[in-house]
């Protein structure tokens, strides 16, 4: 069970607004362009800034490129935009918005770097494992327990902790350590599921 068990609910009251994106033309290649140069630009910001105050703009982010992330896919499905550069696009563009996001964590005050390089890394190694599965014949893995909305959560979580209670700035090795180690099992559970599927 991850978060990303919810995405029919969310994506359900997405679709008002995803029609009226339709009519004026958006595409979903240009949904998924704006959710990446968003994102390494919050990056850029959070990295220059190492000040917890400027980490309260990454809940709403997260919640932004969230909703983006629905909208480009369905876009994609349920208005003939599927492309390959599309899919393409998707899944580099996640894997470097994770990274522009979460690696400035490396540099607040009483941080571990080396837990919070080591996580991003585990973390673009799980999607990648859950990429890979195609290539041998499954569908795209999403399991758990740590997938791309977990994590989003479990950090805008944590920005928001360390403005409402100082503190928690020096929770950073364990939160990042245990992330880490969530992330290495989100990629056995994600191979082995790929395994398991009908060559």
């Amino acid at each position: 069970m991850t978060l990303y068990d919810l995405k029919p609910r969310f994506q359900a009251l997405l679709r008002p607004l995803l029609r009226g994106l339709a009519g004026a033309g958006v595409t979903a290649n240009q949904v998924t362009l704006l959710a990446l140069l968003l994102s390494l630009a919050l990056g850029v910001v959070l990295a220059l800034y190492p000040d917890p105050l400027w980490f309260l703009l990454l809940p709403p982010f997260l919640f932004i490129r969230m909703a983006l992330n629905a909208i480009d896919g369905m876009l994609a499905r349920e208005f003939a935009q599927q492309s390959r550069l599309g899919a393409l696009l998707n899944e580099v563009g996640d894997v470097l918005s994770d990274a522009a996001l979460y690696l400035p964590f490396a540099l607040l005050p009483g941080a571990a770097p080396a837990a919070v390089v080591v996580m991003v890394l585990l973390a673009n190694l799980s999607e990648f494992v859950g990429v890979a599965g195609q290539t041998i014949g499954a569908p795209r893995r999403y399991d758990g327990p740590l997938g791309k909305s977990d994590r989003a959560f479990a950090l805008g979580a944590y920005a928001l902790a360390i403005n409402l209670y100082a503190p928690a700035l020096a929770w950073s090795g364990w939160l990042f350590w245990a992330l880490a180690a969530l992330s290495a099992l989100t990629c056995l559970n994600r191979a082995r599921a790929a395994l398991k599927e009908p060559a």
